[in-house]
């Protein structure tokens, strides 16, 4: 009988842990999957903003948040982008600065990241005025333009928060430089808010 009786306490404990553990995994999954709020920006280039438009060729805006971890697989899509539209796209990325930021915030990794993609230029942003013209909220809103300032998509180029691998917004900036129209012109940005100070976002990557 105290065998028995440790046998059903054992089990039970297990049958807890489980469920904690599955709450905890959807917890995460379910804000993996939750998208950040995008802007309705303009269909056509702004004209105050201080980022150059190319006239030969499509140039594509990302907006980040440094310290984001969701960012990272961003830019890492970012790379696969450029490489596989090589010479058609000019990009820039633009990095959140508070007007205060100490020292440390210029020594993210992610701007250097972005820096060593052929084609892309960073830029900071201070005060996320580059930010408000363009009317990006999260973190990794990428928009493509032709040369003429009309704006071709908007949206995210991954999955989910901090998940690299094929995505639909990746394959329709690369079908639309292609000259083809992809099935979709928006999708959901996945990523934390630009002009958070803090972003304390964990990711499971």
């Amino acid at each position: 009988m105290k065998y028995a009786r440790k046998d059903k306490l054992l089990a039970g404990l297990g049958a807890l842990w489980l469920a904690m553990v599955a709450v905890g995994l959807g917890a995460l999954w379910s804000h993996a999957t939750s998208p950040g709020a995008t802007g309705s920006a303009s269909l056509s280039w702004p004209a105050n903003t201080a980022l150059a438009l190319h006239r030969d060729r499509f140039t594509l805006v990302m907006f980040a948040h440094p310290r984001c971890p969701c960012t990272r697989a961003s830019i890492g899509e970012l790379d696969r982008l450029m490489a596989d539209c090589a010479g058609r796209i000019d990009a820039h990325v633009v990095f959140f600065k508070p007007p205060a930021a100490d020292p440390a915030w210029n020594e993210s990794g992610l701007p250097a990241s972005a820096a060593r993609i052929p084609g892309v230029r960073t830029h900071w942003d201070v005060q996320g005025v580059e930010a408000a013209r363009f009317q990006a909220e999260t973190s990794g809103d990428t928009l493509l333009f032709d040369p003429s300032g009309h704006l071709l998509f908007r949206g995210g180029i991954t999955s989910a928060r901090g998940h690299s691998g094929d995505n639909t917004g990746r394959d329709a900036i690369v079908k639309l430089v292609g000259g083809g129209a992809p099935r979709l012109n928006f999708t959901p940005v996945y990523g934390c808010s630009i002009t958070d100070p803090t972003n304390q976002c964990k990711t499971s990557n």
